[in-house]
């Protein structure tokens, strides 16, 4: 590759390296947490658990655990019930003042005896809420989303354009040299180069994942102005009924329409997974992987009757799968670990690539920078080479 576009490749590493930097920081240190919020919930005591019964029981009619969570609060209305898959147990019962209302409060009932079990603290507990807010949107809503999603483009440049440049670096060196008896910068320079390569693959896709997930919202509105109106075609301009089906006998119609799967949540008539005349029941499989690949089966809310079982369409599929790829979430322990750790080199690649990039005037330009990569000479060699980032 020519000296020219060494240069130019190196500019963009490096720009793109640094506006995303912080941010990307950022979303390691929260991101880290989050991996394992089950188990911080337990020690922190925010994590709900079911109670011990003397004796197995089935579980109970989903009507009276809406209305155990209802007795709460009368003036509220529901506005989802959901299952996490490995605590069957518990119905998590989200009631509000209106559809819409950010303020709304989450009641956790046993879904055998039906009786409320607690009122469980808000995502987990001010700190965890905090770590989610921070990592998902920056406490900013959907602009926040979109940014970082755009930060997380920044960073999949920068890999590129770092494996650009390394490329001619590896001709002179054994992969993985760690060159200690030279400069401290030289060290931080090979070390920093290292971690990049070794979590290449890993940060590629947690960064691309990351992407996609932030542009959710706009995916699902997308899908609800052409897919989903098209199936609901036969309700327009028809004025909503009063909710009078029975949830619980819409969740079995549903099982009956998808048989093998089960229910992760129910979404309320007016709630943005649904429509104004319907229940929006989310099906999943049991499997680790298949249990975030959600169906919808749509209830009337009014009959009882089934409507349609749509299959979503690619988009929302490719959202789907992208999300327990991003938060490493579906392997067990294992998994977890592995997620960590790389979490952890991110932050490490992080550090020495703003600690090369603030070192950057005692040994040259940014064209200097490139070359000493193609050939070596005596004294150090600075580096553009920044890899970053994790988890939009």
């Amino acid at each position: 590759m020519s000296p020219v576009s060494l240069r130019r490749w190196g500019w963009i590493h490096k720009w793109s390296s640094l506006i995303c930097t912080i941010f990307m920081l950022l979303l390691c240190l929260t991101g880290l947490p989050l991996i394992y919020h089950h188990e911080i919930g337990h020690l922190l005591g925010t994590e709900v658990e079911p109670p011990v019964l003397s004796s197995p029981m089935p579980q109970g009619n989903v009507d009276a655990v809406i209305a155990s969570a209802k007795e709460l609060y009368p003036a509220k209305k529901p506005m989802f019930i959901s299952q996490e898959a490995d605590v069957p147990e518990i119905w998590n019962v989200t009631l509000a003042d209106h559809m819409h209302d950010p303020n709304y409060k989450p009641i956790a009932v046993d879904a055998r005896t039906t009786k409320v079990i607690t009122e469980p603290a808000f995502e987990g507990g001010v700190f965890m809420s905090t770590m989610l807010a921070l990592h998902v949107d920056l406490f900013m809503g959907l602009p926040g989303m979109l940014f970082l999603g755009f930060m997380a483009l920044l960073l999949l440049v920068a890999i590129v354009s770092g494996v650009v440049l390394y490329a001619p670096f590896m001709r002179k060196l054994d992969f993985g040299t760690v060159r200690k008896e030279r400069s401290a910068r030289l060290k931080w320079l090979d070390m920093h180069n290292m971690l990049g390569i070794v979590t290449l693959v890993w940060l590629f896709v947690v960064g691309g994942t990351g992407m996609i997930n932030t542009w959710a919202d706009l995916m699902y509105k997308y899908y609800q102005k052409n897919e989903l109106a098209q199936i609901l075609k036969q309700y327009e301009g028809k004025k909503p009924l009063p909710h009078t089906a029975s949830v619980h006998d819409a969740i079995e119609t549903a099982k009956a329409a998808l048989p093998g799967m089960r229910v992760a949540f129910v979404a309320f008539p007016g709630t943005d997974f649904s429509s104004e005349h319907h229940y929006g029941i989310y099906m999943n499989g049991n499997e680790a992987f298949s249990s975030r690949m959600y169906r919808p089966v749509l209830i009337d809310a009014n009959t009882g009757q089934l409507t349609d079982a749509p299959v979503l369409p690619w988009y929302l599929k490719a959202l789907l799968v992208s999300q327990p790829l991003h938060f490493g979430d579906y392997g067990g322990q294992a998994m977890k670990l592995l997620w960590a750790l790389l979490d952890i080199a991110t932050i490490i690649l992080l550090g020495t690539g703003l600690y090369l990039w603030l070192k950057r005037g005692k040994t040259g330009n940014a064209t200097t920078k490139v070359a000493a990569h193609a050939h070596p000479h005596p004294h150090p060699i600075p580096s553009t080479h920044t890899l970053t980032g994790k988890r939009p």
